[in-house]
């Protein structure tokens, strides 16, 4: 048995490429380079909303502080902030966000599944749209 054992704990070598590609590494390269790029247009595009809702744009950079930014600008309570923390319940939560952001633009909810599933275009349409931001009445 514990022959058996050793045997699917070899790695065979021969077969098993120890280094990449050039193609490979173009790929990586390019996949990279595009990761990069939206995540640019989304820092970006959620400056530019933080801004329309009258809250500094730099507050999109600051992990936590983001979030209760984004609380206040969509009228919820900031100690939904501890939800966010929760496994399972931070995806609906955030969702919910989503909606209520859509809202205080004046956006309906195909505009928030549109910022769900294809987040760069939608926050862009957000930010440098002619969306208005509308203040939400802040819960308790």
């Amino acid at each position: 048995m514990l022959n058996f054992v050793a045997l699917l704990l070899q790695a065979d070598t021969a077969t098993t490429p120890t280094t990449m590609t050039s193609g490979q590494a173009a790929l990586t390269g390019a996949m990279i380079g595009l990761w990069v790029g939206i995540m640019v247009v989304m820092i970006a595009a959620l400056w530019k909303v933080f801004q329309k809702a009258g809250r500094p744009g730099w507050a999109a950079i600051v992990p936590i502080y983001n979030i209760i930014v984004l609380l206040e600008i969509t009228g919820k309570p900031v100690w939904w902030i501890v939800l966010l923390f929760i496994p399972f319940v931070n995806f609906i939560v955030g969702i919910i966000l989503l909606f209520a952001l859509a809202k205080a633009f004046n956006k309906g909810g195909g505009f928030a599944l549109g910022m769900l599933f294809l987040p760069p275009i939608f926050y862009s349409l957000l930010a440098w749209g002619s969306a208005r931001y509308t203040p939400q009445p802040q819960a308790a």
